[in-house]
């Protein structure tokens, strides 16, 4: 049985299976309607709960279309509906019971404590659709974006980072060591990543740069990534917070020391972190970025499922 929870995890080939197969697929329906079904309906018959304790737009409509278009289905659930919690039913019986009842289990959560809880009762394939640590769903699909986009191997560009700390980029960096690309990663001194994710790289024989300076990070970048600096679920001082980033804003002098034909990523929501001009300009390609959840979705999905061909 394989889980998708985390990239550092996963060996880099399967993720590199995983990015072949999801061109394939995109590339087959280019002439289907959205909810018209892959040749061979690969899992018909199958059932993937989702269940969502944060807000989503991109993860659940993404997973919804990636497991109809299998040819399978989707229920989803939301934390607060169930018995699970304290006084309710303990997260051991609901994981035997998600279990019996459905064939894969996707979980957006608050909390890295109950990614590991679910993993050690579940009887069937996990995929982590976002907790505090980690988001691999939306990077592994962001390589694919980037490749199909520069049509060349991440391993040959240079990729920047602009922003927080969070878990998009430990994902990031985690996709760096996995696919050998050069990370860059611009944010002010107390934002860095935690020792324990430096360290992690290190032990893989691997480097990831970090600027103070939001230009120096950019500089020749192929690609900038960046994500919600001041999200509504931030336990900190959102003032104090926009200030100590007030000189990482990503804009047209910014993008002027990357290389001329650089990629703007953005996994959404935006925020302040952006300015209007880069996030719709030609450098942008932060729809195309969001509809590729899709395609690598059913991928990851059949890798979960050991259908992947």
């Amino acid at each position: 049985m394989k889980h998708f929870l985390h990239l550092k995890d996963i060996p880099a080939k399967d993720l590199r299976k995983i990015l072949v197969d999801a061109k394939k697929r995109k590339q087959k329906r280019a002439k289907l309607n959205t909810l018209e079904i892959d040749k061979n309906a690969p899992l018909k018959g199958k059932i993937l709960i989702q269940m969502f304790e944060k807000s989503s737009l991109r993860t659940r409509l993404s997973f919804y279309l990636a497991i109809r278009q299998l040819g399978g289905g989707t229920i989803t659930l939301r934390s607060n509906e169930l018995h699970i919690g304290e006084g309710g039913e303990s997260l051991e019986d609901t994981a035997k019971i998600l279990s019996t009842y459905g064939d894969g289990f996707m979980l957006r959560t608050d909390s890295d404590e109950k990614v590991e809880n679910f993993k050690k009762y579940l009887l069937i394939p996990m995929i982590n659709g976002l907790s505090p640590s980690s988001h691999p769903t939306q990077v592994l699909s962001d390589v694919f974006t980037v490749e199909e986009i520069k049509k060349k191997p991440i391993s040959k560009l240079n990729i920047t980072w602009i922003g927080d700390s969070n878990n998009v980029l430990n994902s990031l960096i985690a996709a760096s060591v996995k696919f050998s690309f050069r990370l860059n990663i611009g944010c002010p001194k107390k934002y860095k990543p935690k020792k324990f994710i430096l360290d992690w790289v290190k032990k893989n024989n691997k480097k990831v740069y970090i600027f103070n300076d939001s230009k120096k990070a950019a500089k020749n970048a192929d690609i900038i990534f960046s994500d919600k600096v001041i999200s509504l679920n931030d336990k900190v001082d959102k003032k104090k917070k926009a200030k100590h980033f007030a000189k990482f804003k990503i804009d047209k002098k910014l993008l002027s020391v990357a290389k001329k034909d650089c990629i703007f990523l953005h996994c959404l929501p935006r925020g302040s972190e952006v300015k209007k001009d880069v996030f719709e300009s030609k450098n942008s390609k932060v729809w195309q970025q969001a509809l590729n959840r899709v395609h690598v979705q059913k991928s990851i999905l059949l890798y979960c499922f050991n259908k992947l061909r």
